[in-house]
């Protein structure tokens, strides 16, 4: 039989509930290769560009909330896998990733493909396991199997991330004739049962005693999956205790009842005695990452006097500079719990109204910059994308300046989940994230990107999986738009030439190469004539591309923000 060790770490993934694999060609891999491609319970699908292929095996992870396997061959291949995993570490999102390797004795002499791969992905990943190169013996065997289990279990235990399984292949690398690849019945796996914590009655009453004597409480939420228990707990403690809770377009917080969706906008403003008003004495944290630099700036420089932030596991980041108290606990089960514990307190209806107030007027006055812009805009173009986006649909937000136009407008539909691979903020493998997204989602999967994010992740397409759900939107300017707002590059005589680099390139013959439906756009009549077609179900994928000036883009958002910064 051929290679049963390795032919079984592609058995042992199946029993542990891994329905799918993302794999790259290649000789030393190849055992692995077969085995996962023979397994009549995972489903594989082959990505030349390890870097591409990467970033859809994380797409996939993240829409079926689920472990993907990686599998490639040794070298420089294994490097291209780093951003990805990087991403996926950030995000806490499950992959299991598996590089071939050559021999240990063949490392350092010469020998093609062979490199230092062990701990190759560290320290972004959750662990990194050494496969033993020679599994005849009964202890290296076992050696083999309980590693497999225990990564799967790693990559899925609270916080989820990615984890790396080093193989070293002696040849033969491929079957002979006659070779049989066969699943061992017996093989061991290790299952790990994982409860929920919880908080005692006295760890309660304190929490509760010290939050009663707060008036100005303020949420803030971080970057999350849409959560519905998570939606419901902050309902009703928010109204229970008439507490302002602030969520990024990426935390998916937009369904809770009077969410404040514009802090960006709010705390922009210049009106010190507004920005002391709005100061928590006690902060609550939850989630990851939070996009609106405003607000980062300002819970540094105003500082509550005490700060808890809530989360299961993991490392806890400090992002404001004042975490006094870490609950490890489900936010959902705290929330829910507070709310049915906290006495409701007049007092800080007062604040809770502040906050409502000033979102209202923020909403207010993006709606007035909008009615009285005649120009065209990639700012404008996102405000009605925003708007449009289908019914029960995915969006993904490229990074940049279109998660920041997103995040100054706001969603307001509640049924719209958002992603944007914010782990590290990179423009790199947003396409093949998408990508990797829909092919494992029925739901429509709308990307908005910028043109330099699309040129330089384009063999996302470079595959045989492209899905008919998919829909790309290209702000084309011709160039890094972000760096003319930026005030260190955008003073700089260079700037077009070393920042921005001005580009000619469009995305139709991206489209009709790989087959998409293509609708360039140069005006505001244009994109709302194309935008019903452009979203139909119906078709293949499509790539909604919009020209617009760098200039005037430029222009029209620093007067919004110098329009909002002037608010009081």
């Amino acid at each position: 039989m051929f290679l049963p060790a390795i032919v079984n770490i592609a058995e042992i993934c199946a029993r542990k509930g891994i329905r799918d694999a993302v794999l790259s060609p290649g000789s030393r891999c190849a055992p692995l290769t077969l085995a996962f491609a023979r397994h009549k319970k995972i489903r594989v699908r082959t990505v030349s560009d390890e870097r591409s292929a990467g970033y859809i095996a994380l797409g996939m992870a993240q829409s079926k909330r689920k472990p993907v396997v990686l599998v490639c061959t040794s070298g420089t291949a294994a490097l291209n896998y780093a951003p990805a995993i990087t991403e996926a570490f950030y995000q806490h999102i499950p992959l299991v990733v598996i590089t071939a390797d050559r021999p240990p004795e063949w490392v350092d002499q010469q020998d093609g493909q062979a490199i230092h791969q062990s701990n190759l992905y560290s320290p972004h990943i959750k662990a990194g396991y050494d496969l033993p190169v020679d599994t005849s013996h009964a202890d290296a065997a076992w050696h083999m199997e309980r590693s497999i289990s225990e990564a799967v279990n790693c990559a899925q235990a609270m916080p989820a991330g990615p984890v790396h399984l080093n193989l070293p292949v002696r040849e033969p690398l491929y079957p002979r004739g006659g070779e049989t690849i066969r699943f061992g019945p017996d093989i061991k796996i290790i299952e790990e049962v994982s409860g929920t914590a919880v908080l005692d009655a006295e760890q309660w009453q304190r929490l509760v005693t010290e939050i009663q004597r707060v008036e100005k409480i303020l949420l803030v939420g971080g970057q999350g999956r849409m959560d519905s228990d998570l939606l419901e707990a902050l309902n009703q403690f928010c109204e229970a205790a008439h507490i302002p809770v602030v969520g990024d377009v990426i935390t998916n917080l937009h369904p809770v009842g009077n969410c404040i969706k514009h802090a960006d906008i709010i705390l922009a403003q210049k009106n010190e005695s507004v920005l002391n008003d709005l100061c928590p004495e006690l902060l609550i944290t939850f989630g990851l990452s939070t996009i609106s630099k405003n607000l980062k700036m300002y819970l540094r420089k105003f500082k509550a006097k005490d700060h808890w932030h809530i989360q299961s596991g993991g490392q806890t980041a400090d992002t404001y500079q004042s975490v006094r108290q870490i609950c490890r606990v489900n936010p959902g089960y705290f929330f829910r719990e507070l709310a049915g514990k906290i006495q409701t307190k007049n007092n800080r209806s007062g604040y809770y109204r502040l906050w409502r107030k000033y979102e209202q007027e923020a909403v207010s006055g993006l709606n007035t910059f909008f009615r009285s812009t005649k120009e065209f805009s990639e700012f404008e173009v996102v405000r009605h994308l925003l708007s449009r986006l289908p019914a029960h649909s995915v969006l993904h937000l490229g990074n940049s300046l279109p998660v920041r136009y997103a995040n100054y407008v706001g969603i307001d539909d509640p049924a719209i989940e958002v992603f944007s691979n914010r782990g590290t903020a990179g423009i790199d493998g947003t396409l093949s994230t998408a990508v990797g997204h829909a092919i494992s989602a029925d739901k429509i999967n709308t990307l908005i990107l910028g043109d330099m994010a699309f040129i330089y992740d384009r063999n996302a397409f470079w595959n045989n999986y492209i899905p008919s759900n998919l829909r790309i939107v290209v702000l084309n300017n011709h160039g890094g738009g972000i760096f003319k707002l930026i005030d260190g590059p955008g003073h700089q005589p260079e700037v077009e030439e070393l920042f921005v680099t001005k580009q000619p390139l469009t995305a139709e013959m991206t489209a009709k190469e790989y087959g998409f439906n293509y609708f360039p756009v140069h005006s505001r009549d244009e994109l709302l004539h194309d935008l019903d077609v452009f979203f139909d179900a119906e078709g293949p994928a499509k790539i909604l591309e919009v020209f617009t000036e760098t200039d005037m883009n430029t222009t029209l958002f620093k007067q919004f923000i110098n329009q909002v910064g002037q608010s009081s």
